[in-house]
């Protein structure tokens, strides 16, 4: 018969990642800490196993404790005027000496970063119940990113890993324009993003997403693991490129074109 899964070390963990004493909580530490989730990568990690979490509890203090640290990242990596996530503060503490803005003078987005947390936001929303409070801030930022996104396709369907400095890179980057490529079909199939203004992106960007896979199935042109925009190549493969390839087929494999 079916067994319950064991939750112990889930329990366990949660419990250990909201409560544990940390110094940033009490104001000690590096300037980098000053949240738990202090870089944007981490919205895709933790918010959205919260949200799982607390349907399977029926406890929606969980979904409220995701909420208030998600709003702590939000207030401190969100750029208001580019709707866009910094990755961490080095990019834009004055005065730090890796403070550092693009070749073309603009300020420094990393596609993978921003991919983390719109697919992150898509699969929070594809969990949180409609009527949770602050259901609304969620969809809103989803649709916010995504037109930004949007807008910063270049012509051949794939972001590069600068997203306001594309000229910098020669190819485009599959990691992040899987998190993004996956992010908006799944908007258009939940009915949250207009099949009018996004289907022809999500088409372009699978098209090339697809050129990325060579003859053995291997995803190449991933940029390595890191923290800011730098080039990948056919041959560059790392898991994390293969997860965001296979979210955005999955996503494609359910549209009805």
């Amino acid at each position: 018969g079916n067994r319950e899964v064991n939750l112990e070390a889930t329990d366990a963990w949660i419990y250990d990642h909201l409560n544990k004493p940390h110094d940033w909580k009490v104001g000690i530490g590096s300037a980098e800490q000053k949240m738990l989730w202090w870089w944007c990568d981490a919205l895709f990690m933790a918010p959205p196993v919260l949200v799982n979490y607390s349907n399977l509890k029926k406890d929606s203090h969980y979904l409220d404790e995701m909420h208030k640290y998600y709003m702590q990242t939000y207030e401190y990596l969100f750029d208001k005027d580019e709707k866009l996530f910094y990755r961490d503060n080095r990019f834009f503490i004055k005065g730090d000496p890796s403070d550092k803005l693009e070749r073309n003078g603009k300020k420094v987005f990393w596609s993978r970063g921003n991919g983390w947390v719109l697919a992150g936001l898509a699969l929070i929303l594809d969990d949180m119940p409609k009527n949770y409070v602050h259901r609304p801030f969620y969809e809103n930022l989803f649709k916010t990113m995504s037109a930004r996104i949007l807008a910063l396709q270049p012509s051949d369907g794939l972001w590069r890993t600068s997203l306001l400095d594309p000229d910098s890179f020669i190819h485009g980057e599959a990691s992040g324009s899987g998190f993004h490529t996956f992010a908006l079909a799944w908007g258009i199939n939940q009915g949250i993003l207009s099949k009018e203004n996004y289907l022809p992106s999500v088409l372009k960007a699978w098209t090339a997403l697809e050129k990325c896979q060579q003859e053995n199935g291997m995803i190449g042109w991933v940029q390595a693991i890191g923290f800011d925009p730098k080039p990948a190549d056919k041959d560059s493969w790392f898991n994390f490129g293969t997860g965001a390839f296979l979210l955005a087929g999955s996503e494609m494999l359910k549209m009805k074109l």
